[in-house]
């Protein structure tokens, strides 16, 4: 029973090598993974990784690309006769979300998962960083009405904990600490409430807007508090993704500001039409499948920033954008699977989130 349980585990993450790239990322949303097993026909052919989409993707590879051109040449595996406190070590150095075993033909024999080897749920430990954070927590949060006119948005509970804390707690797992909070609606309720709570994880610095600024606008207030590279968030979303990938783009690509951005993919149930002048056909699109790339409400900014942002006006975030762009200066795009971004300010994200994180804890205390 064991071995047919392990068994299914290899089934549904395989993958074909003619395969396109949007049908790797559709199943890795399905199956809330983020490694798949990649194959030939019935031979083993390698692994493709999320972390390789998002490279293709940010190469401008379109999303019909099949997966055996993005294949990394060299990938970790095990053989047969191996030592298993050796794979252990090895998983763990290299974060790895699984281990192919192979014969000595280069057939696989078996695939060994991180949940093998920790089944008690141990994470697998991303790099550390210690990068400010700032969330911006300052809204009035109307799509989440009638418990925002109680409850200010971040401290609607998801589980055990509130929506700013499952925020937080996924900076604290890589090693960030130091919290910018931007407040303004319901304020007090959110100092009372993290005061009260306590928890030394939290270096917790509060700045108030006395009137709305916008999506960036309060930035300005920290232009003296903040001098290194910084994350900067929405209080009502969550990605699932090592932040530590994001910076490492951020930083390689030498970026002023960083936008993490969402892939939806819509399908047109219908045919499509493209015209010319005189309403003359040019193209017909049989149902066609479209990618946006949509944002997520996540960025990384270099300190230089905060001084380009105006002294208490009314300034969004993509107003800044918008005016490094105009200056020829250096916005990156890091892209994450539809399923990777939750907006929790609506409402049916909300009830996805809470069901999810409920079957997490549920899975981890077991």
């Amino acid at each position: 029973m064991e071995r047919a349980g392990q068994q299914d585990k290899i089934e549904q993450r395989k993958i074909d090598i003619r395969d396109p790239m949007l049908k790797a990322l559709r199943l890795m949303d399905a199956i809330e993974k983020k490694l798949l097993l990649v194959f030939d026909g019935h031979k083993f052919a390698g692994l493709v990784s999320i972390g390789d989409i998002q490279r293709a993707i940010i190469g401008n590879h379109p999303l019909d690309t099949p997966v055996q051109q993005i294949l990394r040449p060299n990938i970790r595996v095990a053989h047969s006769g191996d030592d298993h406190d050796q794979i252990r070590r090895e998983m763990i150095r290299e974060r790895a979300e699984c281990m192919p075993v192979l014969d000595d033909n280069g057939n696989l024999e078996d695939v060994i998962f991180w949940e093998d080897i920790f089944p008690d749920g141990e994470k697998r430990v991303e790099r550390k960083m210690n990068f400010p954070v700032v969330i911006m927590a300052g809204g009035k949060g109307v799509r989440m009405k009638p418990f925002t006119n109680i409850l200010p948005k971040p401290l609607i509970p998801i589980d055990e904990k509130t929506i700013m804390e499952h925020i937080m707690d996924r900076f604290v797992d890589i090693g960030c600490h130091d919290f910018f909070i931007s407040v303004n609606y319901k304020a007090d309720f959110i100092r009372y409430y993290f005061d009260s709570l306590a928890d030394p994880a939290y270096n917790i610095s509060y700045f108030q807007e006395d009137k709305p600024l916008g999506t960036a606008g309060s930035l300005f207030l920290q232009k003296d508090h903040i001098r290194s590279t910084f994350f900067v968030t929405n209080c009502d979303i969550l990605i699932d993704q090592d932040y530590g990938d994001i910076a490492d783009y951020h930083l390689e690509q030498k970026n002023e500001l960083t936008l993490v951005a969402a892939l939806k993919h819509v399908r047109i149930p219908y045919g499509t039409i493209e015209t010319a002048e005189g309403g003359q056909l040019t193209a017909l699109h049989e149902k066609p499948e479209l990618m946006y790339k949509i944002n997520s409400g996540f960025y990384i900014l270099e300190p230089h920033l905060l001084a380009e942002i105006p002294e208490n006006k009314f300034f969004n975030i993509t107003d800044l954008i918008e005016k490094i762009m105009k200056r020829n200066g250096k916005v990156g795009v890091f892209p994450v699977s539809a399923n990777s971004w939750t907006d929790i300010g609506e409402w049916s994200e909300y009830i996805r989130a809470s069901k999810k994180i409920s079957n997490e804890n549920f899975a981890d205390s077991k």
